[in-house]
Protein backbone atom coordinates (compact mmCIF):
# COMPACT_ATOMS: atom_id res chain seq x y z
CA UNK A 1 0.00 0.00 0.00
CA UNK A 2 1.45 3.40 -0.98
CA UNK A 3 1.93 6.45 1.18
CA UNK A 4 -1.35 8.20 2.04
CA UNK A 5 -2.15 11.81 2.92
CA UNK A 6 0.04 14.17 4.99
CA UNK A 7 0.17 16.72 2.15
CA UNK A 8 0.59 19.78 4.36
CA UNK A 9 3.19 18.08 6.55
CA UNK A 10 5.25 17.11 3.52
CA UNK A 11 5.05 20.67 2.22
CA UNK A 12 6.42 21.92 5.53
CA UNK A 13 9.40 19.57 5.40
CA UNK A 14 10.05 20.31 1.73
CA UNK A 15 9.94 24.05 2.30
CA UNK A 16 12.47 24.01 5.12
CA UNK A 17 14.80 21.71 3.20
CA UNK A 18 14.59 24.02 0.17
CA UNK A 19 15.91 27.00 2.15
CA UNK A 20 19.39 25.48 1.92
CA UNK A 21 20.41 26.62 5.38
CA UNK A 22 20.25 25.04 8.81
CA UNK A 23 16.69 24.31 9.87
CA UNK A 24 15.26 22.28 12.75
CA UNK A 25 11.80 20.74 12.48
CA UNK A 26 10.18 18.89 15.38
CA UNK A 27 7.82 16.02 14.52
CA UNK A 28 5.83 14.43 17.31
CA UNK A 29 2.62 12.55 17.98
CA UNK A 30 1.23 9.42 19.55
CA UNK A 31 2.51 5.94 18.89
CA UNK A 32 1.47 4.39 15.56
CA UNK A 33 0.29 7.68 14.06
CA UNK A 34 2.76 7.57 11.17
CA UNK A 35 5.63 9.88 12.16
CA UNK A 36 8.39 7.61 10.91
CA UNK A 37 6.46 6.84 7.70
CA UNK A 38 6.06 10.57 7.02
CA UNK A 39 9.75 11.33 7.52
CA UNK A 40 10.85 8.24 5.58
CA UNK A 41 8.63 9.23 2.64
CA UNK A 42 10.07 12.74 2.65
CA UNK A 43 13.63 11.37 2.83
CA UNK A 44 13.20 8.83 0.01
CA UNK A 45 14.89 11.09 -2.54
CA UNK A 46 17.19 13.00 -0.19
CA UNK A 47 20.52 12.08 1.45
CA UNK A 48 19.62 11.20 5.03
CA UNK A 49 21.61 10.40 8.14
CA UNK A 50 19.00 8.52 10.16
CA UNK A 51 19.35 7.39 13.76
CA UNK A 52 16.61 5.71 15.79
CA UNK A 53 17.25 5.69 19.54
CA UNK A 54 16.28 2.70 21.64
CA UNK A 55 15.48 2.04 25.27
CA UNK A 56 19.07 1.14 26.13
CA UNK A 57 22.12 2.64 27.79
CA UNK A 58 23.56 6.00 26.76
CA UNK A 59 26.75 4.26 25.62
CA UNK A 60 24.82 1.83 23.41
CA UNK A 61 22.79 4.63 21.78
CA UNK A 62 25.93 6.70 21.18
CA UNK A 63 27.69 3.69 19.69
CA UNK A 64 24.81 3.13 17.24
CA UNK A 65 24.66 6.83 16.41
CA UNK A 66 28.40 6.70 15.69
CA UNK A 67 27.91 3.71 13.40
CA UNK A 68 25.08 5.43 11.50
CA UNK A 69 27.12 8.62 11.16
CA UNK A 70 30.29 6.98 9.89
CA UNK A 71 28.32 4.79 7.49
CA UNK A 72 26.53 7.84 6.05
CA UNK A 73 29.83 9.58 5.32
CA UNK A 74 31.41 6.37 4.00
CA UNK A 75 34.04 6.47 6.73
CA UNK A 76 35.50 3.32 8.30
CA UNK A 77 33.81 2.38 11.54
CA UNK A 78 35.81 2.22 14.75
CA UNK A 79 34.48 -0.11 17.47
CA UNK A 80 34.21 2.38 20.31
CA UNK A 81 32.59 5.08 18.17
CA UNK A 82 32.73 8.72 19.16
CA UNK A 83 33.70 9.51 22.73
CA UNK A 84 30.69 11.77 23.26
CA UNK A 85 27.58 13.20 21.60
CA UNK A 86 29.52 16.47 21.37
CA UNK A 87 32.20 14.83 19.28
CA UNK A 88 29.69 13.09 17.02
CA UNK A 89 27.65 16.25 16.37
CA UNK A 90 30.76 18.34 15.78
CA UNK A 91 31.97 15.76 13.28
CA UNK A 92 28.65 15.98 11.38
CA UNK A 93 28.78 19.79 11.36
CA UNK A 94 32.36 19.78 10.04
CA UNK A 95 31.42 17.37 7.27
CA UNK A 96 28.43 19.53 6.28
CA UNK A 97 30.60 22.67 6.19
CA UNK A 98 33.14 20.94 3.97
CA UNK A 99 30.43 20.10 1.40
CA UNK A 100 28.11 23.14 1.35
CA UNK A 101 26.61 22.14 -2.00
CA UNK A 102 25.41 18.79 -0.69
CA UNK A 103 22.57 19.42 1.78
CA UNK A 104 21.25 16.46 3.74
CA UNK A 105 18.71 15.52 6.38
CA UNK A 106 19.70 14.51 9.92
CA UNK A 107 16.91 12.52 11.59
CA UNK A 108 17.01 11.78 15.31
CA UNK A 109 14.04 9.45 15.71
CA UNK A 110 12.63 8.47 19.12
CA UNK A 111 14.67 11.24 20.72
CA UNK A 112 13.04 10.71 24.16
CA UNK A 113 14.71 7.29 24.46
CA UNK A 114 18.16 8.78 23.86
CA UNK A 115 17.49 11.67 26.26
CA UNK A 116 16.20 9.34 28.97
CA UNK A 117 19.56 7.55 28.93
CA UNK A 118 21.54 10.77 28.45
CA UNK A 119 19.64 13.65 30.16
CA UNK A 120 22.16 16.22 28.96
CA UNK A 121 21.40 15.50 25.29
CA UNK A 122 18.97 18.45 24.77
CA UNK A 123 21.67 20.81 26.11
CA UNK A 124 24.30 19.17 23.91
CA UNK A 125 22.06 19.62 20.87
CA UNK A 126 21.41 23.26 21.77
CA UNK A 127 25.14 24.03 21.95
CA UNK A 128 25.78 22.21 18.66
CA UNK A 129 22.98 24.14 16.94
CA UNK A 130 24.09 27.53 18.28
CA UNK A 131 27.79 27.13 17.58
CA UNK A 132 28.30 24.54 14.86
CA UNK A 133 25.16 23.71 12.90
CA UNK A 134 24.02 27.29 12.33
CA UNK A 135 26.50 27.65 9.44
CA UNK A 136 25.46 24.42 7.71
CA UNK A 137 22.61 23.53 5.33
CA UNK A 138 21.44 20.54 7.36
CA UNK A 139 17.73 19.93 7.92
CA UNK A 140 17.56 18.43 11.42
CA UNK A 141 14.39 16.51 12.22
CA UNK A 142 13.77 15.66 15.89
CA UNK A 143 11.06 13.04 16.27
CA UNK A 144 9.39 11.40 19.25
CA UNK A 145 6.28 9.55 20.38
CA UNK A 146 6.38 10.69 24.00
CA UNK A 147 4.31 13.83 23.59
CA UNK A 148 4.90 14.99 27.14
CA UNK A 149 8.66 14.88 26.62
CA UNK A 150 8.56 16.53 23.20
CA UNK A 151 6.40 19.40 24.44
CA UNK A 152 8.36 20.04 27.64
CA UNK A 153 11.95 19.06 26.82
CA UNK A 154 12.06 20.11 23.16
CA UNK A 155 9.32 22.70 22.57
CA UNK A 156 8.80 23.95 26.12
CA UNK A 157 9.88 27.36 27.41
CA UNK A 158 12.29 25.82 29.93
CA UNK A 159 13.89 23.49 27.40
CA UNK A 160 17.48 24.18 26.26
CA UNK A 161 16.14 23.76 22.72
CA UNK A 162 13.43 26.39 23.14
CA UNK A 163 13.45 28.87 20.28
CA UNK A 164 15.67 26.75 18.05
CA UNK A 165 12.95 25.08 16.04
CA UNK A 166 11.88 26.52 12.72
CA UNK A 167 8.66 24.48 12.56
CA UNK A 168 6.84 21.80 14.50
CA UNK A 169 4.51 19.12 13.20
CA UNK A 170 2.18 17.47 15.67
CA UNK A 171 0.97 14.51 13.68
CA UNK A 172 -2.64 13.56 14.34
CA UNK A 173 -4.70 10.56 13.26
CA UNK A 174 -6.42 10.73 9.87
CA UNK A 175 -10.02 11.79 9.47
CA UNK A 176 -12.50 9.29 8.01
CA UNK A 177 -11.83 10.28 4.43
CA UNK A 178 -8.06 9.86 4.63
CA UNK A 179 -8.38 6.75 6.77
CA UNK A 180 -10.51 4.93 4.20
CA UNK A 181 -7.49 4.93 1.85
CA UNK A 182 -5.86 2.47 4.28
CA UNK A 183 -8.91 0.24 4.66
CA UNK A 184 -9.42 -2.91 2.57
CA UNK A 185 -10.29 -2.03 -1.03
CA UNK A 186 -13.33 -4.31 -0.88
CA UNK A 187 -14.87 -2.41 2.08
CA UNK A 188 -18.14 -0.68 1.16
CA UNK A 189 -19.16 2.71 2.54
CA UNK A 190 -20.88 1.29 5.63
CA UNK A 191 -17.95 -0.97 6.47
CA UNK A 192 -15.58 2.00 6.16
CA UNK A 193 -17.71 3.92 8.65
CA UNK A 194 -17.71 0.92 10.99
CA UNK A 195 -13.93 0.62 10.76
CA UNK A 196 -13.44 4.30 11.53
CA UNK A 197 -15.86 4.13 14.46
CA UNK A 198 -13.87 1.23 15.91
CA UNK A 199 -10.27 2.05 15.00
CA UNK A 200 -10.25 5.75 14.25
CA UNK A 201 -7.63 7.18 11.92
CA UNK A 202 -4.38 5.75 13.29
CA UNK A 203 -2.56 4.41 10.21
CA UNK A 204 -0.85 1.47 11.87
CA UNK A 205 -4.14 0.02 13.11
CA UNK A 206 -5.78 0.27 9.71
CA UNK A 207 -2.79 -1.25 7.92
CA UNK A 208 -3.23 -4.45 9.94
CA UNK A 209 -6.70 -5.19 8.53
CA UNK A 210 -7.03 -8.41 6.55
CA UNK A 211 -9.06 -7.86 3.35
CA UNK A 212 -10.09 -11.53 3.42
CA UNK A 213 -11.91 -11.07 6.74
CA UNK A 214 -15.19 -9.29 7.45
CA UNK A 215 -15.32 -6.20 9.66
CA UNK A 216 -16.50 -8.29 12.59
CA UNK A 217 -13.78 -10.91 12.09
CA UNK A 218 -11.06 -8.28 11.81
CA UNK A 219 -12.08 -6.50 15.01
CA UNK A 220 -12.55 -9.75 16.92
CA UNK A 221 -9.08 -10.97 15.92
CA UNK A 222 -7.35 -7.71 16.86
CA UNK A 223 -9.29 -6.50 19.91
CA UNK A 224 -11.10 -9.48 21.42
CA UNK A 225 -8.26 -11.99 21.62
CA UNK A 226 -5.48 -12.10 24.21
CA UNK A 227 -3.10 -12.43 21.27
CA UNK A 228 -4.69 -9.59 19.33
CA UNK A 229 -2.49 -6.70 18.25
CA UNK A 230 -4.80 -4.08 19.78
CA UNK A 231 -5.96 -5.98 22.87
CA UNK A 232 -3.62 -4.03 25.18
CA UNK A 233 -2.79 -1.11 22.90
CA UNK A 234 -4.41 1.69 24.97
CA UNK A 235 -2.75 0.43 28.15
CA UNK A 236 0.63 0.29 26.42
CA UNK A 237 0.26 3.89 25.27
CA UNK A 238 -0.74 5.03 28.76
CA UNK A 239 2.27 3.22 30.25
CA UNK A 240 4.55 4.99 27.80
CA UNK A 241 3.20 8.46 28.49
CA UNK A 242 2.08 8.47 32.12
CA UNK A 243 3.33 7.60 35.59
CA UNK A 244 0.00 6.21 36.83
CA UNK A 245 -1.41 4.33 33.84
CA UNK A 246 -3.83 2.21 35.88
CA UNK A 247 -5.44 5.30 37.39
CA UNK A 248 -5.81 6.96 33.99
CA UNK A 249 -7.26 3.77 32.58
CA UNK A 250 -9.87 3.75 35.36
CA UNK A 251 -10.84 7.30 34.42
CA UNK A 252 -11.20 6.28 30.79
CA UNK A 253 -13.32 3.30 31.89
CA UNK A 254 -15.64 5.79 33.59
CA UNK A 255 -15.92 8.05 30.54
CA UNK A 256 -16.35 5.01 28.28
CA UNK A 257 -19.23 3.89 30.48
CA UNK A 258 -21.04 7.17 29.90
CA UNK A 259 -19.88 9.29 32.85
CA UNK A 260 -19.35 12.80 31.53
CA UNK A 261 -19.01 15.11 34.54
CA UNK A 262 -15.92 15.23 36.78
CA UNK A 263 -17.81 14.23 39.92
CA UNK A 264 -19.43 11.21 38.18
CA UNK A 265 -16.10 10.21 36.65
CA UNK A 266 -14.31 10.45 40.00
CA UNK A 267 -16.94 8.34 41.78
CA UNK A 268 -16.93 5.65 39.08
CA UNK A 269 -13.12 5.52 38.88
CA UNK A 270 -12.51 5.74 42.63
CA UNK A 271 -10.47 8.93 42.25
CA UNK A 272 -10.37 11.96 44.54
CA UNK A 273 -12.85 14.47 43.05
CA UNK A 274 -10.39 17.27 43.82
CA UNK A 275 -7.71 15.77 41.57
CA UNK A 276 -9.73 14.20 38.75
CA UNK A 277 -9.67 17.46 36.82
CA UNK A 278 -5.89 17.45 36.50
CA UNK A 279 -5.94 13.85 35.25
CA UNK A 280 -8.58 14.70 32.67
CA UNK A 281 -6.55 17.68 31.46
CA UNK A 282 -3.51 15.46 31.01
CA UNK A 283 -5.55 13.05 28.88
CA UNK A 284 -6.89 16.06 26.97
CA UNK A 285 -3.32 17.17 26.15
CA UNK A 286 -2.68 13.71 24.71
CA UNK A 287 -5.71 14.05 22.42
CA UNK A 288 -7.49 11.12 24.07
CA UNK A 289 -10.37 12.99 25.72
CA UNK A 290 -11.95 16.40 25.20
CA UNK A 291 -14.13 18.74 27.22
CA UNK A 292 -17.15 19.99 25.33
CA UNK A 293 -19.33 22.97 26.16
CA UNK A 294 -22.49 24.06 24.32
CA UNK A 295 -21.67 26.05 21.20
CA UNK A 296 -21.31 29.74 21.97
CA UNK A 297 -20.33 29.34 25.62
CA UNK A 298 -16.92 30.25 27.02
CA UNK A 299 -15.09 27.00 27.89
CA UNK A 300 -13.31 28.73 30.79
CA UNK A 301 -16.50 29.79 32.52
CA UNK A 302 -19.18 27.36 31.37
CA UNK A 303 -20.54 25.01 34.01
CA UNK A 304 -22.09 22.77 31.38
CA UNK A 305 -18.82 21.16 30.29
CA UNK A 306 -18.99 17.44 29.52
CA UNK A 307 -16.04 15.06 29.04
CA UNK A 308 -15.97 12.49 26.26
CA UNK A 309 -13.34 10.27 24.70
CA UNK A 310 -12.17 12.07 21.58
CA UNK A 311 -10.18 9.35 19.83
CA UNK A 312 -12.54 6.80 18.21
CA UNK A 313 -10.28 3.82 18.95
CA UNK A 314 -10.04 4.71 22.64
CA UNK A 315 -13.79 5.37 22.70
CA UNK A 316 -14.47 1.96 21.18
CA UNK A 317 -11.92 0.13 23.34
CA UNK A 318 -13.20 1.57 26.62
CA UNK A 319 -16.83 1.13 25.59
CA UNK A 320 -16.58 -2.48 24.43
CA UNK A 321 -13.19 -4.13 24.98
CA UNK A 322 -12.29 -3.03 28.50
CA UNK A 323 -15.58 -4.24 30.07
CA UNK A 324 -15.08 -7.61 28.29
CA UNK A 325 -11.50 -8.35 29.38
CA UNK A 326 -12.61 -11.01 31.88
CA UNK A 327 -14.60 -12.76 29.13
CA UNK A 328 -11.69 -12.48 26.69
CA UNK A 329 -9.21 -13.86 29.23
CA UNK A 330 -11.45 -16.87 29.87
CA UNK A 331 -11.93 -17.73 26.20
CA UNK A 332 -15.18 -15.93 25.40
CA UNK A 333 -13.61 -13.21 23.28
CA UNK A 334 -15.38 -14.26 20.09
CA UNK A 335 -18.81 -14.03 21.72
CA UNK A 336 -17.96 -10.65 23.24
CA UNK A 337 -16.66 -9.46 19.88
CA UNK A 338 -19.87 -10.36 18.08
CA UNK A 339 -21.99 -8.15 20.31
CA UNK A 340 -19.41 -5.36 20.00
CA UNK A 341 -19.46 -5.33 16.19
CA UNK A 342 -23.17 -5.66 15.40
CA UNK A 343 -26.59 -5.11 16.90
CA UNK A 344 -28.37 -2.21 18.50
CA UNK A 345 -25.72 -1.26 21.08
CA UNK A 346 -22.97 -1.10 18.47
CA UNK A 347 -25.25 0.81 16.09
CA UNK A 348 -25.95 3.39 18.80
CA UNK A 349 -22.21 3.80 19.32
CA UNK A 350 -21.64 4.25 15.56
CA UNK A 351 -24.38 6.89 15.56
CA UNK A 352 -22.45 8.88 18.16
CA UNK A 353 -19.28 8.68 16.06
CA UNK A 354 -21.27 9.54 12.92
CA UNK A 355 -21.68 13.09 14.23
CA UNK A 356 -17.89 13.50 14.22
CA UNK A 357 -17.67 12.08 10.70
CA UNK A 358 -20.30 14.53 9.43
CA UNK A 359 -18.38 17.42 10.98
CA UNK A 360 -15.21 16.18 9.29
CA UNK A 361 -17.04 16.08 5.96
CA UNK A 362 -18.30 19.64 6.37
CA UNK A 363 -14.85 20.94 7.31
CA UNK A 364 -13.37 19.17 4.30
CA UNK A 365 -16.00 20.70 2.01
CA UNK A 366 -15.16 24.13 3.39
CA UNK A 367 -11.41 23.56 3.09
CA UNK A 368 -11.71 22.46 -0.53
CA UNK A 369 -14.05 25.41 -1.25
CA UNK A 370 -16.92 23.19 -2.28
CA UNK A 371 -19.00 24.96 0.34
CA UNK A 372 -19.02 28.75 0.52
CA UNK A 373 -18.48 28.84 4.26
CA UNK A 374 -15.48 29.80 6.39
CA UNK A 375 -15.83 27.89 9.70
CA UNK A 376 -14.56 30.23 12.39
CA UNK A 377 -16.13 28.12 15.14
CA UNK A 378 -17.72 24.69 15.33
CA UNK A 379 -19.20 22.41 17.92
CA UNK A 380 -22.47 21.06 19.26
CA UNK A 381 -25.24 22.66 21.28
CA UNK A 382 -27.36 21.27 24.08
CA UNK A 383 -29.57 22.77 26.73
CA UNK A 384 -33.13 23.87 27.44
CA UNK A 385 -35.53 24.82 24.67
CA UNK A 386 -37.86 27.31 26.37
CA UNK A 387 -40.43 27.17 23.57
CA UNK A 388 -40.67 23.38 23.37
CA UNK A 389 -40.09 23.19 27.15
CA UNK A 390 -37.64 20.34 26.88
CA UNK A 391 -33.95 19.52 26.95
CA UNK A 392 -32.66 19.26 23.43
CA UNK A 393 -29.51 19.40 21.31
CA UNK A 394 -28.19 20.26 17.86
CA UNK A 395 -25.62 17.78 16.57
CA UNK A 396 -23.51 20.18 14.48
CA UNK A 397 -23.21 23.94 14.77
CA UNK A 398 -20.75 26.00 12.72
CA UNK A 399 -20.38 29.75 12.49
CA UNK A 400 -18.84 31.83 9.72
CA UNK A 401 -18.31 35.14 11.49
CA UNK A 402 -16.72 36.75 8.43
CA UNK A 403 -19.72 36.19 6.16
CA UNK A 404 -22.37 36.15 8.91
CA UNK A 405 -23.60 32.62 8.37
CA UNK A 406 -24.59 29.83 10.76
CA UNK A 407 -24.82 26.17 9.80
CA UNK A 408 -26.98 23.76 11.82
CA UNK A 409 -26.89 20.02 11.24
CA UNK A 410 -28.65 16.87 12.40
CA UNK A 411 -26.94 13.48 12.02
CA UNK A 412 -29.24 10.45 12.02
CA UNK A 413 -27.70 6.99 11.83
CA UNK A 414 -31.01 5.13 11.57
CA UNK A 415 -32.66 2.77 9.13
CA UNK A 416 -35.96 4.61 9.41
CA UNK A 417 -36.53 8.30 10.03
CA UNK A 418 -39.38 10.78 9.99
CA UNK A 419 -37.54 13.20 7.73
CA UNK A 420 -40.12 16.00 7.70
CA UNK A 421 -40.34 16.07 11.48
CA UNK A 422 -36.55 16.04 11.83
CA UNK A 423 -36.10 18.96 9.43
CA UNK A 424 -38.90 20.95 11.04
CA UNK A 425 -37.45 20.41 14.51
CA UNK A 426 -33.98 21.43 13.34
CA UNK A 427 -35.31 24.69 11.92
CA UNK A 428 -37.40 25.29 15.03
CA UNK A 429 -34.25 25.05 17.17
CA UNK A 430 -32.47 27.70 15.13
CA UNK A 431 -33.24 30.57 17.59
CA UNK A 432 -31.39 28.63 20.30
CA UNK A 433 -28.17 29.66 18.54
CA UNK A 434 -27.95 33.37 19.13
CA UNK A 435 -25.40 34.22 16.45
CA UNK A 436 -26.92 36.53 13.89
CA UNK A 437 -26.73 35.72 10.21
CA UNK A 438 -27.99 33.59 7.37
CA UNK A 439 -29.05 30.06 8.38
CA UNK A 440 -28.04 26.89 6.54
CA UNK A 441 -29.52 23.51 7.48
CA UNK A 442 -27.97 20.08 6.88
CA UNK A 443 -29.60 16.71 7.41
CA UNK A 444 -27.19 13.76 7.36
CA UNK A 445 -28.82 10.33 7.13
CA UNK A 446 -27.72 6.73 7.01
CA UNK A 447 -29.94 5.93 4.01
CA UNK A 448 -31.03 8.16 1.10
CA UNK A 449 -34.01 10.37 1.91
CA UNK A 450 -37.37 9.95 0.22
CA UNK A 451 -38.11 11.54 -3.13
CA UNK A 452 -40.43 14.00 -1.42
CA UNK A 453 -37.71 15.17 0.99
CA UNK A 454 -35.16 15.38 -1.84
CA UNK A 455 -37.62 17.50 -3.85
CA UNK A 456 -38.20 19.75 -0.84
CA UNK A 457 -34.42 20.27 -0.45
CA UNK A 458 -34.05 20.98 -4.17
CA UNK A 459 -36.28 24.07 -3.94
CA UNK A 460 -35.05 25.22 -0.50
CA UNK A 461 -31.65 26.96 -0.87
CA UNK A 462 -31.10 26.81 2.89
CA UNK A 463 -31.54 23.02 3.15
CA UNK A 464 -29.11 20.26 2.16
CA UNK A 465 -29.77 16.56 2.67
CA UNK A 466 -27.00 14.01 2.28
CA UNK A 467 -26.84 10.30 3.02
CA UNK A 468 -23.76 8.46 4.28
CA UNK A 469 -22.94 6.72 0.98
CA UNK A 470 -23.04 10.02 -0.92
CA UNK A 471 -20.97 11.67 1.81
CA UNK A 472 -18.29 8.99 1.40
CA UNK A 473 -18.36 9.23 -2.37
CA UNK A 474 -18.24 13.03 -2.63
CA UNK A 475 -15.48 13.71 -0.09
Amino acid sequence: MGFVGRTEELKTLEYHFSLNRFQMVVVYGRRRVGKTALIAHFCETRPTLWFTAKEQSAAANLREFSRSTLSFFNEPNFPAGFASWDDALNYIADKAKSSPDEPFVLVLDELPYAAAAEPSLPSVLQIAIDHRFKDTNILMVLCGSNEGFMESKVLGYKSPLYGRRNAQIRLKPFDLFEARELMPANADWQTCIHYYAALGGTPYYLEQLDPNLTFSQNIQARCFSQNGLLYEEPLMLLRQELREPALYSSILDAVGAGRTRPKEIAEYAGVDPNTVGSYLRTLEQLGIVERLVPFGEDPKHSRKGLWKIKDPFFAYWYRFVSPATALIDTGYGQAAGKTATSGEVFDTYVGQQFETMCTQWLLRQCREQRLDFLPTASGKWWGNDPIAREQTDIDVVMADSFNHKVLLGECKWREHLNETETIDRLKARSPLIRDNGERLYYLFTKRPVSEATAAKAAIDPTLTVIDAATMMRDA
